[in-house]
């Protein structure tokens, strides 16, 4: 199967010009290789943060581009395959490409993250919320835009028992991918460390047609054990879904999720949901922080309308930091300007603060706005971040 690649040259906002198949980097520019899904189930994850991407290197270039020279940027369709993702990665590595912007899931931007480290070029995941995205899963060259899932339960747990009192709680698990059982790895470290205690756990499948057994469970444990607060690890379309069934039972009880349930899009499945709770980085309207609503502005200028979730952002604030190492290294070699990265200790982003160590390429600790969802709408509560550190175990969920 054919790779089809495309060149863009982002030259100060020019228009993006498609090169001839296997077209070498052009030599007075610095390349950056983005192997992502443009097709495939994993184009709703990866397209608009993409599309970020293009609008950094449109932004930079305009400014004067990295060490005197253009940004270019070469692209190629995975498929949503991982061997394809293998292939097309290895294609635009030959073709130049300094920096490889991976796809947002471990498993499937792995393979052309394993390319770069291979021949000795830095690789991102613009999505991934796994802590194998990155050094343990691929190698020193590797990096995560995103934090680690674990971060978005640990949030809740920690800011559930001191802002809302929570003290009981009880976690539905959507078994379906291992992000949601990390999300729930978080939770269960955090809420019983600050005194909180978990008095019942339950599984389910995404795609369930009904949770119905599920809910019974917790009907009891409600009336039994006082249960006060919902743990959902899950995504959509079945995240939703629960939502949707808890409140027809008449479980009306505070539920705290995951990022992954970010934005309004699934609002309609759930008339008048509120009480319902969740971290982000960013918001896509009204974001306390001006510069983000900057951004969210000239995304929806090009592009026609502004991000739906806030996956958008987080490679915006690692491409920052990459150009910033680039600069003071005064070259893209990969080894000169990943020693600079591993020495950023809280630097600032638009996004907030980042933090990579010589054994972590993931956040762990980054405050994230816990976002409320009321009347339709999705509102910031406030900015919250974890108190102590998440530990090893708890990251890569070893066994107790």
């Amino acid at each position: 199967m054919k790779a089809k690649l495309l060149m863009r040259a982002l030259l100060c906002g020019a228009v993006a010009v498609a090169a001839p198949r296997g077209a070498a980097a052009a030599d007075d520019g610095i390349t950056i290789g983005m192997p992502v899904a443009f097709s495939g189930w994993m184009e709703a994850y990866d397209g608009e943060a993409a599309k970020m991407a293009e609008l950094w290197i449109e932004q930079t270039n305009a400014k004067g581009g990295l060490l005197g020279k253009p940004i270019k940027l070469i692209s190629a369709d995975t498929k949503t395959d991982r061997v394809e993702g293998a292939k097309v990665g290895k294609q635009l590595i030959d073709q130049g490409a300094k920096l490889l912007l991976v796809s947002a899931d471990y498993d499937y931007g792995a393979p052309a993250a394993l390319q770069a480290q291979k021949a000795n070029v830095i690789s991102v995941f613009i999505g991934a919320s796994d802590p194998k995205a990155g050094i343990l899963g691929v190698g020193p060259l590797s990096f995560s835009a995103n934090n680690a899932a674990q971060l978005e339960g640990a949030i809740m747990g920690e800011w559930g028992y001191e802002k809302k009192g929570f003290r009981k709680g009880y976690m539905l698990i959507d078994e379906t991918i291992e992000y949601n059982k990390s999300i729930c790895a978080g939770y269960e470290w955090a809420f019983p460390k600050k005194g909180g205690k978990i008095v019942g756990q339950d599984t389910f499948k995404g795609l369930d047609p009904t949770i119905s057994s599920q809910i019974t469970r917790l009907s009891d444990a409600i009336r039994t054990a006082g249960v006060d607060n919902i743990m959902l690890c899950s995504t959509n379309p079945g995240a939703a879904s629960s939502v949707r069934q808890l409140r027809a039972a008449g479980i009306n009880l505070p539920i705290m999720s995951g990022t992954a349930m970010d934005g309004t899009y699934w609002l309609n499945s759930t008339p008048g949901l509120k009480d319902f709770y969740l971290p982000v980085q960013a918001l896509t309207v009204n974001d306390p922080r001006p510069a983000v609503n900057e951004i969210t502005a000239a995304y929806a200028k090009k592009y026609g309308k502004p991000p739906t979730t806030q996956y958008a952002y987080p490679i915006y604030a690692f491409l920052d930091l990459w150009a910033k190492a680039v600069t003071t290294a005064g070259t893209p070699d990969a080894a000169k300007v990943v020693a600079l990265l591993n020495k950023d200790d809280k630097a600032e982003t638009v996004l907030g603060p980042r933090t990579f160590t010589p054994k972590l390429h993931i956040q762990i600790g980054m405050p994230m706005f816990v976002v409320s969802y009321a009347d339709g709408k999705e509102t910031p509560v406030e900015e919250w971040q974890i108190k102590e550190t998440i530990p090893d175990s708890v990251l890569y969920r070893l066994k107790k």
